[in-house]
């Protein structure tokens, strides 16, 4: 097995304009690699992963490894670990949706491509490294299929280039998992048709039926299990916990992710000053998508609220498909997604350089206090669960909103049902809502990542003053848990929210030079963004 080490930088906080190096003068290299692969590598893409030893942006091929030896302390002697990947998705006859890798899988190797199966095997309990192999079983090259839908690393791309120690043909699938559970007593995999309607699509039992493969349609997990009579354990509980405590590597590169997606929403909202702003939901839904991914960010991270006025009252609000409205304001929920690794940023801004009205900052300052206040409890010396935190932010944003007239009598059950629908907010990390297995009465840990969203949303009725009703505001941010208060860190800082900072934007627009320029080469250890 090779193991390329990559050493870690330090941490670096440093923000505003994008650095960019231009490649408009760089020309493809002459010198080809030996074969082409299925997914950005060093090698293949050396302006998206610029560090040698990287398998993903900013993530090394050894911490890979050390992952899965973390994994194997989990595991008994004599025990697999199975990790299926997911395949293509499609809309509708031969259009696909984006491909999402199962992220546990990810998490493990780094792999990308769909229709694989990554296997832990822990030989023996003598805590050596060479008792604990990485078997892959992905689709090989095949030049026809390459064709039309691509390169693939295949079997050698798997050995060479994400070091697994054993390599198969996914069609062989059934032979092979025979052979690893008649060496082995223990299995922890996750049947992900449990709950779902058990269809051919579905059952991912069945493994990878589509074209250009063979397979045995009465073949599925389930069978092969129980003809084996070995013990089975659910697997996403041990892997979640793991993913739960980020790397000094995740964080860097979710601190990237958090600084783009908060350079695009200050760009967007320095539009409202442009003599171009921006005059629906749609447009600025898609203005946001492409400023994630011209500053560096892969794709967005899911499918974004852009909600003016009322619309933000639903807390969910997808359509985007209003008009911004003058003197309403324009609230969004979005972030970009960087290595698979996802941030998550609530805003709401004044769509008139005059600036916020008398009622909309009220609202606004209310649910920003209580934003820094809940982000202030974020750190591990605090002994406070995510749970804690919300009744807290319950606490905060009622003892405010009594202050305003015609909200005195209000109680914080009132405002949790009617006002604050939601909660304080969630894991972060491969998924938006990260980690779902890990409890929310669980006291918070160092490098657990959290976002905290407080919100307020006054509804059209006449319990309430009628010059609040159809504001909705969120301010959510994504913070690092440190051991201590000074330890801690907000991701998304440079994504402005103070009164003064969002109202100098809607009024004079973004000034930094270099703000608009594309970011070429994303080079994280070197916090080039």
């Amino acid at each position: 097995m090779i193991i390329l080490k990559s050493k870690i930088k330090s941490l670096s906080a440093k923000l505003g304009q994008n650095a960019v190096r231009s490649l408009s003068l760089y020309r493809r290299p002459e010198t080809q690699v030996p074969y082409k692969t299925g997914q950005a590598t060093h090698e293949t893409r050396p302006h998206y992963i610029p560090k040698a030893g990287n398998l993903t942006p900013g993530i090394s091929a050894l911490e890979y490894y050390d992952r899965r030896m973390r994994l194997s302390t989990h595991l008994p002697a004599r025990s697999l670990a199975i990790f299926v990947g997911n395949q293509v998705q499609y809309s509708s006859g031969s259009v696909f949706y984006d491909f999402q890798q199962d992220n546990n899988l990810y998490y493990m190797t780094g792999w990308l491509e769909p229709n694989s199966v990554a296997i832990v095997e822990k030989q023996a309990d003598r805590g050596n490294e060479e008792d604990v192999l990485l078997h892959m079983l992905v689709p090989p090259k095949n030049e026809h299929a390459e064709l039309w839908e691509g390169e693939r690393s295949g079997l050698q791309g798997a050995y060479d280039y994400f070091n697994a120690d054993y390599v198969e043909d996914i069609n062989k699938v059934k032979s092979y998992l025979s052979n690893l559970l008649s060496r082995n007593d223990y299995v922890f995999w996750d049947d992900k048709s449990k709950g779902q309607p058990v269809t051919p699509a579905s059952k991912v039992t069945s493994f990878f039926k589509f074209r250009n493969f063979n397979y045995d349609p009465s073949f599925t997990m389930d069978d092969l299990l129980r003809s084996s009579s070995k013990t089975v354990k659910p697997l996403s509980p041990i892997v979640e916990q793991m993913r739960s405590k980020k790397s000094e590597a995740e964080i860097k590169v979710m601190h990237a992710a958090g600084r783009i997606s908060s350079r695009a929403i200050n760009k967007a909202m320095g539009k409202v000053a442009s003599r171009e702003p921006i005059r629906s939901e749609k447009n600025l839904a898609k203005y946001l998508e492409y400023q994630f991914v011209k500053g560096g960010c892969d794709k967005q991270a899911y499918i974004p609220v852009v909600a003016s006025g009322q619309n933000a009252l639903t807390i969910h609000y997808t359509r985007n498909d209003d008009l911004l409205y003058q003197d309403e304001l324009t609230f969004i929920d979005a972030g970009g997604k960087l290595g698979g690794y996802c941030s998550d940023i609530s805003r709401a801004w004044p769509n008139s350089t005059a600036g916020f009205s008398g009622p909309q900052r009220e609202i606004y300052e209310i649910v920003l206090n209580a934003n820094k206040k809940c982000m202030d409890l974020c750190f591990e010396r605090n002994n406070v669960s995510l749970n804690q935190i919300h009744e807290i932010s319950i606490d905060l944003l009622t003892k405010e909103i009594r202050k305003l007239p015609g909200f005195s009598s209000i109680s914080s059950y009132d405002l949790a049902r009617d006002l604050y629908p939601h909660y304080i907010g969630h894991h972060l990390g491969l998924d938006l809502h990260d980690i779902p297995s890990v409890s929310k009465f669980k006291t918070i840990e160092e490098g657990n990542v959290l976002t905290i969203e407080p919100g307020l949303y006054i509804p059209f009725n006449d319990k309430y003053p009628k010059a609040y009703q159809g504001i909705g505001v969120r301010v959510e941010d994504n913070v690092v848990v440190g051991k201590n208060f000074e330890d801690s860190l907000n991701l998304t800082s440079l994504c402005a929210k103070e009164v003064a900072d969002v109202e100098a934007l809607v009024k004079n627009g973004v000034t930094t030079p270099g703000i608009d320029d594309e970011l070429v080469i994303l080079d994280i250890d070197d916090n080039i963004i």
